[in-house]
């Protein structure tokens, strides 16, 4: 949010800012149209809602009871129409603003363009069927004189400038002023936020760089925001559904931000910290999240599958950061974690301990082990938490020895570390091993074959797979302990069943000796 005194200003556009303001226009422009839903462009999809609701558009108690989906979708369906199994859309044709928008065959600008500030041309077709030549430069946008056949990227006369290329082409078409504005209210008002911050004017939405004249505008501190949403109160329901929703937009910013962070540090937008580094050493700081590529980069992982261990532990890594999420023991908390998949690279976000940078991580373990089991420590803080999370996650207090042969207590895998933040917050991570291991499944066939019974070998196990980290699936486990408490249940049912037929007999006895003293 903005200070009520500080008045807002134009920033200077770069070549990436103005990029960035054409791909948020085009997106704009391109909302409605189904051709990213048809392809799955950007996470968009079909959906059959229109046929459950029969177009319904009021309270969802007045949709149907029944929500099964179409026939003609289902499988074995003998009538099924010719046309494509899509989902009926009653917009018949989405709602178009301009023929044409496009870069200009006169890029890139010639390098005494360059010095006036120009960053690159555009060319625009209305649906006036008038085309535009546009300039842009480090202060908006204007038409320029340049035609098909003529480069002169001068001002038009008059000469029009605007920070907006959605306000500078709404001024010459007002179909496309009209299109824009309808467009946007269709919407309902969902804005799709690509860079900065988005401001609305009237019923247009538009994304360009603004600053305050007095102060910079400050970028989010996930950490804090992620660890103070789970802080909140969860009382009364009322607190928990409030708790709930903060939570899930907090956690969608996040993710969405992740995944601009993973793209820019694979396409080198990003500057590592360590340039010096091979490239899938490196590691990356972009709007306080941490980044790291998915490769063995210490040989931590080499006994048990190199790099291929290394891509698989970053997913086992989220899986246990969510399975302690979802316990959410009050006190515990766990890093902000995301695991982008990008031009074939897998990148890992993580949101940035307080004072984690400051010094060295061994200084900073106090819980759990550092160098792979040779050195652990535990700490009666992180006990006392990790203990309510033993019977959900149905992890057992155990002791295991160091170097030393010391006995050490802990309540998770010997690889999870427990740190204490300059906020005073106990944090863990490293949660790759919450799981069990599946011990069917081997980097080497030979692998603790001694361990494996004689029924497992004859059938193959354990197989040799790409990396010793394959895990139990937690519903597996959760089943495993059910049916243990299923068979003690009953099991207990029939010695008691027992026991009563026990005494059944014996009173039976006696009431037939107290008949036979009756009858003497």
């Amino acid at each position: 949010m903005f200070h009520p005194f500080h008045d807002l200003i134009a920033e200077s556009y770069s070549v990436l800012d103005a990029r960035l303001h054409l791909r948020h226009v085009r997106d704009l422009l391109r909302s409605l149209d189904p051709a990213d839903a048809y392809n799955g462009v950007n996470c968009s999809s079909l959906s059959y809602l229109t046929f459950y609701t029969q177009g319904d558009k009021g309270d969802v108690p007045s949709l149907p009871v029944d929500f099964k989906p179409p026939e003609y979708i289902l499988p074995g369906c003998k009538d099924r129409p010719l046309t494509p199994l899509q989902p009926f859309r009653d917009n018949k044709k989405p709602l178009q603003c301009l023929r044409v928008l496009t870069m200009s065959s006169w890029n890139p600008p010639p390098g005494n363009r360059k010095m006036h500030g120009d960053l690159m041309y555009l060319n625009v077709l209305t649906m006036e069927d008038k085309e535009l030549n546009i300039t842009s430069s480090t202060r908006g946008f204007y038409f320029s004189q340049s035609t098909a056949f003529n480069f002169n990227p001068k001002p038009a006369v008059p000469k029009v400038l605007c920070h907006s290329l959605v306000e500078l082409v709404s001024q010459v078409s007002p179909a496309f002023k009209k299109g824009f504005s309808a467009l946007q209210k269709k919407r309902k008002g969902d804005m799709v936020r690509k860079w900065g911050y988005s401001v609305r004017f009237g019923a247009t939405s538009h994304s360009y760089p603004y600053q305050t004249r007095h102060n910079e505008i400050p970028s989010r501190d996930w950490n804090e925001e992620l660890q103070g949403c789970r802080e909140l109160s969860r009382k009364s329901l009322q607190e928990r559904l409030h708790r709930e929703s903060i939570m899930f937009k907090t956690n969608s910013d996040f993710v969405e931000a992740a995944t601009r962070g993973a793209v820019a540090v694979i396409d080198g937008n990003v500057m590592p910290l360590n340039p010096g580094e091979a490239p899938h050493m490196q590691m990356f700081i972009w709007n306080n999240l941490f980044f790291s590529l998915g490769f063995d980069i210490s040989e931590h992982y080499h006994p048990i599958g190199g790099n291929t261990a290394a891509h698989a532990a970053a997913l086992r890594d989220l899986r246990g950061a969510q399975a302690y999420a979802n316990v959410d023991v009050e006190g515990l908390h766990t890093l902000g974690t995301a695991v982008v998949d990008y031009r074939g690279i897998r990148v890992i976000a993580q949101t940035i301990v307080p004072g984690i940078l400051e010094k060295h991580q061994e200084q900073s373990v106090v819980y759990g082990s550092n160098d792979y089991g040779k050195t652990v420590f535990t700490h009666p803080r992180f006990l006392e938490l990790l203990d309510k999370t033993s019977k959900p996650l149905r992890i057992q207090h155990h002791q295991v020895l160091d170097h030393n042969n010391s006995k050490v207590e802990l309540c998770s895998g010997i690889e999870t570390k427990g740190i204490v933040g300059n906020d005073s917050r106990p944090y863990i991570l490293d949660l790759l091993r919450t799981s069990p291991p599946d011990l069917n499944f081997q980097f080497s066939a030979t692998e603790e074959s001694g361990e494996v019974p004689e029924v497992c070998t004859s059938l193959g196990f354990p197989r040799r797979h790409h990396h010793s980290l394959a895990s139990l699936r937690p519903e597996l486990t959760e089943a495993f302990v059910q049916h243990g408490l299923y068979v003690k249940m009953v099991t207990q049912g029939f010695n008691c069943l027992e026991e009563k037929g026990k005494s059944t007999d014996l009173q039976s006895e006696e009431a037939a000796a107290a008949a036979a003293d009756l009858g003497e």
